[in-house]
């Protein structure tokens, strides 16, 4: 689930479906939205939701400029 945390208006969220086998990559920090003034930025907050059967592999790796 990854809820984006928009200025001055309601959380959204979206629900991603994988089959078995399958993977998502996504941005964990924010993420460019066109508005209608333009580009502006909204923070993405995400969550996993409980195994109920089986085994799930996560792998997170963070990109950043150390300077």
């Amino acid at each position: 689930m990854l809820t984006e945390q928009r200025p001055r208006m309601q959380s959204r969220a979206q629900v991603v479906s994988l089959a078995r086998g399958a993977a998502v990559i996504f941005a964990v920090n924010q993420r460019p939205v066109r508005g209608t003034r333009g580009v502006y930025r909204v923070i993405l907050r995400h969550g996993v939701s409980t195994v109920r059967a089986g085994r799930r592999y996560t792998l997170g790796i963070i990109f950043h400029d150390g300077a």
